[in-house]
């Protein structure tokens, strides 16, 4: 029995109970849930229905629990309901009841752990974004481990979302760039505001090996090759290496598209009919202020130049004019002073900026080699990059060492620790029970062990105490997954593989034989545990997807 049957199999004597009282049927709910109680000695789950319909009905909390357990009690599947406190309801399933939830989870296979909770949502899912002046730094790629991982929790939960990546390529950050460029063919120092680094060299000798007419150019003409020629590059090594670490991106939109269709003067008459705009000093501002900015905003300057913040105002309104209903973006640390002023202009955009948009901060990464953090990458010259990361530890164990901590937390990560083959490293700890539950499988196959029809399986001889604690801890699965996309916290899902799932499995592993010994004759007991050897597989699997890790079938 799953959470969610069991959920209706409560909601159904609550409404029993109803019925045999004469109570006002209206006042119950169209669901409810179940929860694993902290203490595991309290019963296989909990209900507080009683305390939540009390009032409601005028009926004592214990009293209306007294008569729900009666009820409960006679269901199938339950084996016994208590009453604690005030009017709680700890409940204790029997093993058939509970060992079914096996079949369950191997029959929904990729689907177990999804739901609807977040359908007719539309997300527009912004991460990384970094500026096409160099590559993805260590910051970004904690961005696009966190991201996608919870574009693929969003759509686990039913909501449709659109991943999105912006890249600045217009603006003074662009010219510097050019300007570098050119530096490094000319074989001079790079400007004093400009980008130095090995990547500089080789994009600059890619150019010219594409361009070869540039060498005789004047600098402005030769400038501009390089901006657009080098922009390019960058962008296509930027779109490279996010894949090869695994993230696509639905759309990558270009800041300098917003210029060219002349979103940003769109995006300033419609500020101006919500009456928010004034001039001053020549200048266009936006006065966030009425909506709690620190300070009102430039969007065009008295020169005519349009400002950052005029660019953010224009994507905003071209997201939610693509039919978005919720604007996500992913910010680094340095950006937390964006929120006030971005949360304004969406108030003076005239929508609810706690439900139109969301913004997520992320804080710093160390990578440390030897207990020191690594300061420089041998080819980006200033900062530790995604390949430095990968080249350390290997994809996998980047992007669930990135989505496994809270990412309003900072966090180290130790090369030593995450390339060790030992339960200490996290995600070796986690992939090893992917691997050991595939080999268990494979090894019973070898000899004539298969799980055999639904029909024959025999749930109820799963009563083995670190059994039902296996069967416990996968049942959480679709409340972890849900609670990770509502939250927007895949780190819930990391912590539950080895917390819950990978901890429980070892030990039912080392308490609970699933294969036959020498000779002996394959029982119902042991294709009972191969349904849940393979259920943990399935979960396993499901969990470490949505963190865009694989389960290995071999280690």
């Amino acid at each position: 029995m799953t959470p969610a049957e069991l959920a209706s199999v409560v909601l159904a004597a609550a409404h029993a109970v109803f019925e045999q009282r004469g109570l006002d049927r209206a006042a119950l709910p169209a669901s409810t849930v179940v929860e694993r109680p902290r203490n595991p000695e309290h019963g296989d789950y909990a209900s507080t229905l009683a305390l939540q319909l009390s009032k409601k009905v005028g009926v004592p909390p214990r009293e209306l629990a007294t008569a729900l357990a009666d009820e409960l009690g006679r269901a199938a599947g339950v084996k016994s309901v208590e009453i604690a406190g005030p009017g709680f309801l700890n409940i204790r399933l029997d093993a058939a009841a509970a060992g079914q939830l096996a079949r369950v989870i191997v029959e929904a296979g990729t689907e177990y752990g999804r739901s609807d909770r977040l359908a007719g949502e539309k997300i527009n899912l912004e991460f990384v974004s970094a500026n096409p002046t160099g590559p993805v730094h260590i910051g970004g790629v904690r961005w696009a481990a966190v991201g996608d991982a919870l574009s693929r929790l969003l759509r686990a939960t039913g909501a449709d979302v659109g991943t999105e990546y912006y890249f600045n390529d217009a603006g003074s950050q662009i010219d510097r760039f050019a300007r570098s460029l050119l530096a490094a063919a000319k074989g001079e120092p790079a400007p004093e505001d400009g980008y130095g680094g090995a990547y500089i060299a080789e994009i600059a000798t890619e150019v010219q090996a594409r361009r070869p007419e540039v060498r005789s150019l004047d600098d402005d003409a030769a400038q501009e090759v390089f901006r657009v020629e080098g922009v390019a590059l960058m962008f296509d090594e930027i779109r490279s290496s996010l894949r090869d670490f695994g993230v696509e991106f639905d759309t990558y939109f270009n800041e300098k598209d917003l210029h060219d269709r002349g979103e940003l003067d769109l995006a300033l008459n419609r500020l101006r009919e919500q009456g928010h705009l004034y001039e001053s000093e020549g200048a266009t501002w936006l006065r966030t202020t009425d909506f709690g900015d620190d300070k009102d905003r430039v969007l065009r300057k008295s020169n005519g130049e349009w400002t950052y913040f005029a660019a953010d105002c224009a994507y905003y309104l071209d997201k939610r004019e693509r039919g978005f209903e919720r604007v996500v973006i992913m910010l680094g640390a340095d950006h937390h002073g964006y929120i006030g002023r971005m949360k304004a202009m969406a108030a003076c955009f005239g929508d609810d900026p706690d439900r139109n948009l969301e913004i997520l901060i992320g804080q710093l990464v160390n990578l440390l080699r030897d207990g020191a953090p690594m300061r420089m990458s041998k080819r980006a010259g200033t900062v530790i990059t995604l390949e430095d990361l990968v080249e350390a530890i290997g994809v996998d164990a980047s992007r669930y060492a990135l989505a496994r901590y809270s990412s309003d937390s900072p966090i180290d990560i130790d090369i030593e620790l995450w390339t060790r083959a030992t339960r200490d490293n996290p995600v070796y700890y986690v992939q090893y029970v992917a691997a050991r539950t595939a080999g268990v499988a494979r090894n019973a196959a070898e000899v004539g062990l298969v799980p055999g029809d639904a029909d024959a399986f025999r749930p109820e001889l799963l009563d083995h105490e670190k059994e039902n604690e296996l069967l416990k801890a996968l049942a959480q699965f679709p409340a972890v997954v849900a609670t990770a996309a509502e939250l927007r916290e895949p780190h819930r899902v990391a912590r539950y593989l080895e917390e819950s799932v990978a901890a429980s499995y070892h030990r039912f592993y080392d308490n609970c034989r699933v294969l036959p010994l020498g000779d002996e004759e394959v029982t119902d007991l042991h294709r009972a545990r191969l349904w849940l050897n393979n259920a943990t597989r399935t979960v396993v699997a499901n969990g470490l997807y949505l963190l865009g890790v694989s389960a290995p079938e071999r280690m």
